[in-house]
């Protein structure tokens, strides 16, 4: 007889129910700007919320006439942590620390780099785990569908604070670049040149078919309880269905043959007598380990709220559709690729770069050959092949494009 309930071999007893950041917890390099409780902070969709809080990080100076400004924007599970060696509290180099540091591409040396939590998320910016002011309880369920252009204006609230009336260039990847590129549109007078990487104008049914599957597999956790589990003791939060959305998108994010390369068929148990149902290969063990490790600083309603934000990403709504919202962009741009990417193929990017031309703007592609997939654009292998013409970009935006191709692959 087929057991039930499979055996999970990372036990969630100790997971919080949220991996929320929280008021009394360490700051890290966190910093915070908050909007006056009395301000009303419109949302696209509807809605509105008071005292809006971003958290924020910095690495370098920003020079006497703040023109070395760089703002990166993080990916769906991101957060502010963006560059830097791993550091109490926060136990991981930053998410892009391939890119960004002392000597890297972005060098800290010469360029002030910025990078705020989004709207939504739970890294210190408010969102569903945020308290509303207006109860004074947790937002859980009640939290607004918040979009992309939302958070865009965050980050306006930033570059005030900090004095940047334009950045020298706005840089992200995947959901990252749809807020650069939203940047570019909204505020092209406060923005000086753009990378948008693995990203695109508008999401695609493919994508939304993937961000549905991962949502609905929080929401039938019975833990989720309608969003409303802050309360909750350890290991009895929606770990299960937040863990298997990561599973999830952790496939979509890579690729087969970065999976077959890296798993082949090698199981992580052995039996003595034959098989049993929930003996594992190598792929799934990775799949539950990454599942438990987004529990311990993700939070399950973030992940529902930033995924619907991605899916409502449309340049073109309210604009008079995608091209004409595209000439909107008048910063060079560089968009970059990577050909096994199947979540963000690189003809999303090619339209970009192929719109802005055709306005007359400046802009070129790089097409990076790898097997790492969407994922590439955080992976060191691959970061390394797109890095030195990221440099040169920022360096002078308006050269002529380096080769359009660059491989990892024999």
């Amino acid at each position: 007889m087929i057991e039930p309930t499979r055996r999970v071999p990372l036990s969630i007893d100790l997971l919080p129910a949220s991996g929320a950041w929280r008021s009394g917890d360490p700051l890290g390099r966190r910093r915070f700007v908050t909007l006056p409780a009395d301000r009303v902070f419109s949302l696209e969709g509807g809605g509105s919320l008071r005292g809006v809080t971003v958290a924020y990080e910095t690495l370098g100076t920003l020079n006497g006439d703040a023109s070395n400004a760089i703002l990166v924007c993080h990916a769906l599970t991101g957060d502010a942590n963006f560059g830097g060696l791993s550091k109490d509290p926060h136990p991981e180099d930053g998410w892009w620390s391939a890119l960004i540091g002392p000597g890297k591409a972005i060098d800290t040396k010469k360029w002030f780099v910025v990078c705020a939590n989004v709207l939504g998320g739970c890294q210190g910016t408010t969102g569903p785990s945020s308290t509303n002011p207006a109860t004074g309880e947790r937002y859980a369920s009640t939290f607004p569908v918040v979009t992309i252009r939302d958070t865009v204006r965050t980050q306006v609230v930033v570059a005030d604070e900090l004095g940047v009336a334009r950045w020298h260039a706005v840089i992200g990847g995947s959901m990252g670049g749809m807020q650069a590129l939203e940047w570019a549109i909204m505020y092209p007078d406060r923005v000086g040149s753009l990378v948008a990487i693995a990203t695109c104008v508008a999401a695609s049914p493919w994508q939304v078919g993937y961000s549905s599957v991962q949502r609905n597999a929080i929401i039938v956790d019975p833990k989720w309880n309608g969003g409303e589990y802050y309360e909750a003791q350890p290991g009895e939060g929606p770990h299960a269905g937040l863990a298997l959305a990561r599973a999830s998108a952790q496939i979509s994010y890579r690729s087969d043959a970065a999976f077959e390369e890296k798993f082949d068929r090698r199981t992580a148990e052995t039996m003595d007598n034959g098989f049993s149902p929930w003996q594992r290969f190598e792929v799934e063990s990775y799949l539950d380990y990454h599942g438990a490790k987004l529990c311990r600083r993700f939070d399950a309603n973030s992940y529902l709220a930033l995924s619907k934000a991605m899916d409502l990403h449309d340049i073109g709504r309210g604009r008079g559709g995608i091209d004409r919202a595209l000439s909107r962009i008048t910063a060079p741009v560089l968009t970059v690729s990577i050909d096994s990417d199947t979540l963000y193929p690189p003809h999303q990017q090619e339209r970009i770069r192929d719109a802005v031309s055709a306005n007359g703007g400046t802009a070129r592609h790089l097409q990076v050959r790898s097997d790492a997939g969407h994922d590439g654009f955080l992976v060191t292998d691959t970061v390394s092949l797109f890095a030195f013409h990221v440099k040169n970009f920022l360096k002078d935006p308006t050269a002529q494009p380096a080769p359009s191709q660059v491989s990892l692959k024999p």
